[in-house]
């Protein structure tokens, strides 16, 4: 598929993932990228999501909005998360089959998985098991759009591609503590344990469970790729290829930051999953995507990140 031809739709797009693939998509030079503010339309209205497509008129879709947070707000907020991710998958998917969409790219995610899925994480291996409780409400939501988008390639003709993407980091993500995910989270830890002079930063769990990370640019590589090559209903994982243990990641994160101080694991707080890592050899087989950026070079770039807009986050914060 030719996008620099192509109305394309990114919902989310002003999202973490979203706003480094708009950038992408202009970079390939897609003309039309629209992206749609939740204060206008709100996905988990039939009727919003209707006006939405009759007013874009896509003909490509990235389906990226999500409701999203790490272990702490998956926990507090389980049916929340489980029906807003399913509202919007619901009705988007609804409204492009019934629209002048060509071609869908779905975003799911790694917490689809089951619990103790053999590493690495197979795209065969998503009906094996039941999912990590704390997350699981998110993941089954998600994963049922891969059945929905397969069940409307097979009745409608829908080309409808869904990806996997592993756990993403980058600049632009949420530092937030109520909701971030674990880089972030440590990211500002460190860095806000070091500017008020604090020797001791606590953290989630055990630092025994491991993840795998993919830099939130190459995961927008990633799904602009699938765009362009791929036209299955086969699922797609997309990740770099490793794992690393949480004693590891807070060790790496801390020396960036050049903290200096103690990490203590709060072991009543939960784990989560016990082990992550993808197999991404279909990704690389069917679009030729593999990971550019090093591990070390993104978190480097996140920190910087975080450094620059301290301040702001805080005032935005406060300002609550």
């Amino acid at each position: 598929m030719d996008l620099s031809k192509s109305r394309i739709l990114v919902t989310g797009g002003s999202g973490f993932l979203g706003s480094f693939v708009t950038a992408r998509l202009e970079r390939a030079g897609a003309p039309n990228v629209i992206v749609p503010r939740s204060r206008d339309f709100d996905l988990t209205s039939a009727d919003a999501t209707a006006r939405l497509f009759a007013q874009a008129k896509p003909q490509v879709v990235f389906h990226l909005a999500a409701r999203v947070g790490g272990i702490g707000a998956n926990s507090k907020c389980p049916g929340t998360f489980f029906r807003d991710n399913m509202a919007m998958g619901l009705n988007v998917l609804e409204v492009a089959r019934r629209s002048t969409v060509d071609k869908m790219i779905i975003a799911g995610t790694i917490c689809a998985y089951p619990k103790f899925a053999p590493i690495p994480f197979r795209e065969d291996d998503l009906w094996n098991g039941y999912p990590e409780e704390t997350n699981a409400p998110y993941g089954i939501a998600k994963k049922a759009l891969l059945v929905m988008a397969q069940a409307y390639r097979q009745e409608f003709g829908s080309n409808f591609v869904m990806l996997f993407p592993v756990n993403l980091y980058g600049p632009r993500d949420n530092f937030d503590l109520e909701d971030s995910h674990v880089i972030p989270a440590m990211i500002r830890k460190f860095i806000d344990a070091q500017s008020r002079g604090e020797r001791e930063v606590t953290l989630w769990g055990d630092g025994t469970p491991t993840r795998e990370f993919l830099y939130v640019e190459d995961a927008a590589d990633g799904l602009v790729l699938a765009a362009e090559r791929y036209n299955k209903d086969a699922p797609v994982n997309l990740g770099a290829g490793f794992e690393i243990a949480m004693r590891d990641l807070a060790s790496l994160i801390g020396k960036l930051c050049g903290y200096e101080g103690t990490i203590v694991w709060d072991t009543n707080r939960p784990n989560g999953q016990p082990r992550r890592m993808l197999d991404t050899s279909r990704a690389r087989e069917e679009f030729g995507f593999v990971a550019n950026t090093t591990f070390e070079e993104g978190l480097q770039k996140t920190i910087a990140w975080y450094r620059e807009n301290q301040a702001a986050i805080a005032a935005k914060e406060a300002a609550r």
